[in-house]
């Protein structure tokens, strides 16, 4: 686990450090001098990696090392400007997208490209649909793939269902279960595990396991370091755009890895707890709040100053609790205030007007806009302030170019498309976003999901920073040290209600995930843990 405390020793890494090179009759895949430039600027450089057969290989990096444009090489979504690579036997001075899947290459993207007006099994075949021998779909065929491709992930979802119904985990499911369904040789994960559970991923890992017992190779990109260090053989650490490091997974320590990655001694990663108001006014109590069968019952507090965690797992209705808070979802009974006064917000504009600012989940999906400015994304919720009556340019120019030196966007360009910078830059937007509404409650739902270790950082530093300017911190988390690390209290939901609530020691992995099971949990001796 990466505790908060990060203070390497380690011999200086040249770029061409490794000692983990299969022999050659082992060799799956080897890239000689790989490189890629966009618009004359290297993206990649000199890249000379081997994986093997039936090998699991973790590669890390900060966004924009390079990643996940090595693998786009390797899949064929984008063409090589330098080098060449031998897959199988065969060299590729650049592949296509159908070339690569004909030979084995298999990836899963980091965000989700289903269909939502298709089933899952019309998802997983799509393009390659089985067919009768006189042309027409063979559904029961398809259908009979499909369950068992979800049933070896032991997911049990419905093949009928159509995709636009499912929640990012189970969508992150079937894009899995698609990829192992087709036959492949080397499968790429793009941070596969990023909505899944505990559960969920100890499931993804020993299908991985499987996988590599019958001879298929693994690249798998991940920021979660435990997670490389569990599943990977091989670790293979990029930085700006060089294979600086691959090793035996056993011969690098978390330590090792977050300090290569960054290219220095990695100090710490979550800022010190703030103590727990005791006599500010409440910014937030919720009495008894239900809505239809997510919500219910749920009773929790909130000052100023203060984080508390809210965990479950998927469907036990935290989100859907923060939807309600926010004006996205109707309260049909309970009573919720906001600084003393009665609530109940019918639109989400009601609830930034009153000083609620929300960053949701699905980054991509309803956090930002892609295709805009990061001016436009940055000003999108707080526009009224900028119309006087029509909108003033340059208040909303001066407004985010703060935003970008205090958040440290790069680049600091306020028209720069938000489609072109990296996750956790586009992440700083989504958060300035919320800022830029001067909100009295900041919702957080997995706001480190998808970025590099520097630029989660980077986030709980601005969270702490939040928590001293006295605005109250509700995070929303799947990542479990994120959460023991953030938060001195954590409320814990299971199927629609509170299960329960843990304070100082008595926050950790063991008692959030007892509660979370409907498990009963018991407090160390410096900490308290209540349940409903």
């Amino acid at each position: 686990m990466l505790k908060a405390s990060l203070r390497p020793h380690h011999p200086a890494a040249s770029p061409a450090e490794s000692s983990s090179t299969p022999p050659e009759q082992d060799l799956l895949l080897a890239t000689t001098g790989l490189g890629k430039d966009y618009y004359s600027v290297p993206v990649l450089r000199d890249i000379n990696f081997q994986l093997g057969h039936g090998e699991i290989v973790g590669l890390v990096g900060e966004n924009g090392a390079g990643k996940s444009t090595l693998c786009k090489c390797l899949n064929g979504m984008t063409r090589l400007s330098q080098g060449s690579f031998v897959f199988a036997g065969r060299r590729y001075r650049g592949i296509s997208v159908i070339q690569a899947r004909a030979a084995g290459i298999v990836s899963i993207p980091q965000e989700t490209d289903l269909i939502d007006g298709l089933s899952i099994y019309e998802n997983i075949f799509l393009g390659r649909e089985l067919r009768h021998s006189w042309g027409l779909l063979d559904r029961p065929a398809v259908r009979a793939r499909s369950a068992q491709a979800l049933q070896d992930l032991e997911c049990h979802l419905d093949p009928e269902r159509l995709a636009g119904t499912l929640s990012l985990a189970e969508k992150q499911q079937v894009e899995i279960a698609k990829a192992l369904e087709q036959s492949c040789r080397l499968l790429i994960m793009d941070e596969p595990t990023t909505v899944l559970n505990a559960g969920e991923i100890k499931n993804l890992f020993r299908l991985m396991r499987k996988l590599r017992a019958q001879g298929t190779s693994i690249l798998f990109i991940s920021h979660k370091l435990r997670e490389v260090k569990e599943i990977a053989d091989s670790i293979a650490i990029l930085r700006d755009g060089r294979l600086i490091c691959h090793r035996p997974a056993q011969e690098l320590s978390a330590q090792d890895i977050a300090s290569r990655m960054v290219g220095r001694e990695f100090r710490q990663l979550f800022p010190p707890k703030r103590p727990a108001p005791e006599d500010a006014a409440e910014v937030l109590r919720l009495q008894e709040i239900f809505s239809g069968t997510r919500v219910r019952g749920v009773s929790l507090s909130l000052r100023p100053g203060e984080i508390l965690g809210l965990c479950g797992l998927p469907g036990s209705g935290r989100t859907e609790l923060a939807e309600c808070l926010y004006g996205s979802r109707r309260i049909s009974a309970g009573e919720f205030r906001l600084c003393g006064l009665p609530r109940r917000f019918r639109h989400p504009r009601e609830a930034v007007a009153a000083g609620i600012a929300y960053l949701p989940e699905d980054r991509q999906g309803s956090g930002i806009l892609g295709d805009f400015s990061m001016r436009s994304n940055t000003t999108l919720v707080s526009l009224p302030k900028y119309c006087h009556p029509f909108i003033s340019v340059r208040e909303e120019k001066d407004a985010v170019r703060q935003h970008i030196v205090s958040f440290g966007i790069k680049p600091a360009d306020s028209e720069c498309v938000l489609r072109q910078l990296s996750g956790g830059n586009q992440q700083k937007v989504a958060i300035a976003k919320g800022l830029d509404s001067s909100p009295l409650l900041f919702i957080f739902a997995e706001p480190t999901r998808g970025i590099d270790l520097q630029a989660r950082s980077e986030v709980y530093s601005f969270i702490h920073r939040l928590l001293e300017q006295g605005i109250a911190c509700l995070l929303i988390s799947s990542d479990l040290e994120e959460v023991i690390g953030l938060c001195r209290r954590v409320a814990v939901m299971r199927e629609g209600h509170l299960e329960g609530f843990l304070e100082n020691e008595a926050v950790s992995e063991e008692n959030i995930m007892y509660l979370a099971t409907g498990v009963a949990a018991q407090p160390t001796a410096a900490g308290t843990m209540s349940q409903s």
